[in-house]
């Protein structure tokens, strides 16, 4: 389980297999089933996860009842509520497995002596913060200055791997729009030439 992170981080940091071999010292792995949470809104996010196998959606539900999904974690992506985790705070989104998932969890605790540890992951935290705050950020200027349309496209190019793996309601949800706008717009596709 851990050969898929040594991996991730093998590709930002450069670690010897005995650094690694000490930080999967703090590390536990989890597998979590199919529809089951790894933080509920409300309750303190005490993990950050690493999915090795498996889906994690990040979401939050209104007053309405509706749904709307943050972000999406498949193989050899991150998940966890950073500004529950970093603070000790309540999570304000709740994550869930949408497939069977296999994680690596690291907390807040454990997180703070590796990198005492192994110096060189502090480096590998902060650049996976960077890559999340762009990520972010690209997102949020997507989301107000692209059309639907525009929106699924990207989606579609930037995420292949995960469009056969989520059912459309979620990704209509990401994309801020209702499933059966998604379904005009990909039926609209289709005619185009």
């Amino acid at each position: 389980m851990f050969d898929e992170l040594h991996k991730h981080i093998a590709r930002r940091v450069e670690i010897t297999d005995d650094e690694f071999a000490l930080c999967t010292t703090f590390m536990i792995s989890r597998k979590l089933r199919r529809k089951q949470f790894l933080v509920q809104e409300g309750e303190t996010d005490k993990y950050i996860a690493y999915v090795t196998h498996g889906c994690l959606r990040t979401y939050t539900v209104d007053e309405k009842g509706e749904e709307h999904i943050l972000a999406f974690a498949i193989d050899d992506w991150w998940a966890s509520d950073l500004q529950s985790f970093l603070t000790g705070e309540p999570a304000t989104f709740n994550i869930d497995a949408l497939e069977d998932s296999r994680l690596v969890l690291l907390d807040r605790e454990a997180r703070e002596k590796l990198m005492r540890a192994v110096p060189k992951m502090e480096r590998f935290f902060r650049l996976l913060q960077e890559a999340n705050y762009v990520a972010t950020h690209r997102r949020i200027s997507e989301t107000l200055s692209k059309t639907a349309e525009e929106r699924y496209l990207n989606f579609l190019k930037k995420n292949p791997q995960l469009v056969q793996r989520i059912p459309q309601k979620y990704i209509a949800s990401y994309l801020g729009i209702t499933p059966q706008s998604l379904s005009r717009i990909r039926k609209e596709l289709i005619v185009k030439p």
